[in-house]
């Protein structure tokens, strides 16, 4: 069984490599499919068409698709995405200089919202059906059909403008104590929070309430174990799995959530540099940082997949 399981391992990690790699194939003809590119952007209305062809020879953006895509999946590979087109700096000393931000960003996320929904999540399915579990299913039903971008635009107005509490734009350069951290991830990480925690708790209280109904659970009642002790030692470890898929599904919400919430604060991750290099067409960046989301994504739904295997007992014996 620990081969079968040691298979089923490698099978899942070979298909998230294929899937990065059919990702690549269509994050490159995506964006060499946009309108303009680089050379039109840096040379502007003023430009010649012997001027455009020779920035565009520079670029390589003359060369036919399958060769730049061979070539841009070869610097891949070796760790080197290339140069950015709009200031000819390493595209990964660009993303190296963003990426502890939107990792502080992350993990500062993680930190709050993980325990604060598994929390709710297993509360609300110890007391099914009543009024806190009705509450806690209203909050979190309605928190997850507010988009985003309308959490933060208010943060910003209440918080921000109304209150004077905390700064409209988080800018993570000189923080020296705790006081300044609070201040300046205070709203990014309670946008974020938001509809993470709904999404997460909603699904550890699925998964909670499954392993409830269970024959072992009403075994353990019919013996009087006590209903925090039957939850905590029964009903969890069983649950391991899927509460360990929701938070990887709910945390891959990051991926997608942190390019609007840098974007409205002005926080300097790597989601901003992305959209900032959308506007100049700076394809290097966008396709580098693109891939670095998706490669984020794949290894959190392969991680779930793991503890899956793992937590089964079946696979593990």
């Amino acid at each position: 069984m620990k081969s079968h399981a040691m298979r089923l391992i490698a099978h899942r990690v070979g298909v998230a490599l294929l899937t990065l790699l059919a990702v690549s194939v269509v994050v490159f003809a995506i964006t060499s499919m946009l309108p303009g590119d680089a050379a039109q952007a840096m040379l502007g209305q003023e430009s010649t068409p012997e001027l455009l062809a020779a920035l565009r020879h520079k670029f390589g953006l003359d060369q036919p698709g399958y060769v730049r895509y061979a070539r841009w999946l070869g610097g891949l590979l070796l760790g080197d995405p290339g140069n950015a087109q709009a200031n000819d700096l390493p595209v990964a000393q660009l993303i190296g200089a963003r990426l502890p931000n939107s990792l502080m960003l992350a993990a500062a996320t993680t930190a709050v919202s993980v325990p604060l929904a598994l929390t709710v999540g297993v509360t609300s399915a110890m007391f099914r059906g009543s009024l806190y579990d009705r509450m806690v299913n209203m909050a979190t039903v309605w928190v997850v059909s507010v988009p985003e971008f309308l959490i933060a635009t208010v943060a910003v107005l209440v918080f921000a403008v109304k209150l004077h509490w905390l700064a409209a734009l988080s800018r993570p350069d000189d923080i020296a104590t705790l006081g300044q951290f609070l201040r300046v991830y205070a709203m990014p990480v309670l946008t974020l929070c938001c509809v993470i925690v709904a999404q997460m708790a909603r699904m550890t209280r699925a998964a909670v309430i499954d392993q409830l109904t269970s024959s072992y659970i009403e075994m353990a009642r019919l013996k009087g174990v006590r209903p925090v002790r039957m939850v905590l030692t029964h009903a969890l470890p069983n649950a391991v799995g899927p509460i360990a898929n929701a938070v990887a599904l709910s945390l891959s919400y990051l991926i997608g959530g942190v390019i609007i919430v840098e974007s409205i604060f002005n926080y300097p991750g790597i989601a901003s540099l992305m959209v900032d290099s959308v506007t100049v067409r700076d394809m290097p960046v966008v396709q580098a940082c693109a891939m670095l989301f998706c490669a984020g994504y794949l290894v959190l739904l392969t991680v779930a997949d793991l503890a899956a295997i793992l937590s089964n007992p079946r696979l593990r014996k």
